[in-house]
């Protein structure tokens, strides 16, 4: 019977059992994509990553990601997790290492002393203003819980739609309604700090404990909403899985000229759990 070798690891955290656990596939390459949505389903995590050859030589591994309900075109503490887990057991050379995917080619530069890891999020996008109200009401949150600025869209291969609340309705809200990739959160300018909870149901993934595309997006949406720097750099954190007693910190960075960003990035550690093998699911054509 075939098996395949496979990782589980914390991301963004450095204490095992907190932050958000990833499940890594290795020599996946001949899989199709219904037995890695199986093998997702059976893991049952927020994101399986499977391990592939490159198909350009400015890559050094391809990744798909594969949430239990679809398979995403990137997404960031499987970038984080799977880049350490690889440079740490030698398949791959460190530190500067680069994902192929789905969202194209993703740099990832890797503290293999600290098991951390940096990722270059792809191009940055924003949208325009959106409405709060109907935001709020998918969330069990009223107009009194809203602080502003004004939601929208944003990311960096992956995008997200922000909405900043009260620090008090960060910990209450609840979600009611489907909701298409949403980060609410209530930013400490003064600690340059967002208290973040990521809803992701439509992909079958009702909360997030640690999401670095949405982290990415995050700082997209500050330059948008002019709260970082309209040139330069601005540096920010990111704590989120508190209510999901998985506590993760995400040490996160925004460059933008002339207004607009231009670049993100999202670091953090990745703790190995465990190891093992599985067998390969049966394929059904």
């Amino acid at each position: 019977m075939s098996t395949l070798r496979y990782s589980i690891v914390d991301v963004f955290t450095d204490r095992p059992f907190t932050g958000n656990p990833l499940a890594i596939v290795f020599d996946a390459e001949a899989l199709a994509a219904e037995q890695m949505q199986a093998i997702a389903r059976e893991f049952n995590l927020s994101e399986t990553i499977f391990v592939l050859p490159p198909t350009t030589p400015q890559a050094t591994y391809r990744a798909r990601i594969f949430t239990p309900g679809t398979e995403l075109p990137f997404a960031g503490h499987p970038t984080v997790g799977c880049a350490v887990t690889l440079v740490r057991d030698g398949v791959v050379k460190g530190p500067d290492v680069v994902q192929e995917c789905g969202a194209g080619l993703i740099a990832v530069q890797v503290d293999d002393v600290h098991g951390a890891a940096t990722v270059t999020g792809g191009e940055p996008t924003a949208g325009p203003e959106l409405d709060p109200g109907p935001l709020l009401e998918s969330i069990g949150l009223t107009r009194a819980d809203y602080v502003g600025p004004a939601p929208r869209r944003a990311g960096c291969g992956l995008e997200f739609t922000f909405l900043s609340v009260t620090e008090e309705a960060v910990a209450r809200l609840r979600l009611l309604r489907p909701v298409d990739n949403l980060s609410v959160f209530h930013w400490d300018a003064e600690r340059r700090l967002a208290h973040v909870r990521v809803l992701v149901p439509d992909v079958g993934v009702a909360e997030d404990p640690a999401t670095g595309s949405a982290a990415l997006g995050f700082g997209v949406w500050l330059v948008s909403s002019g709260l970082a720097a309209g040139d330069g750099l601005t540096r920010y954190e990111i704590a989120q899985g508190l209510e999901m007693h998985r506590p993760s910190a995400l040490h996160c960075s925004v460059t933008a000229s002339g207004g607009v960003a231009v670049s993100a990035t999202v670091a953090g550690h990745a703790v190995p759990i465990a190891s093992g093998e599985m067998i390969v699911p049966p394929f059904v054509g």
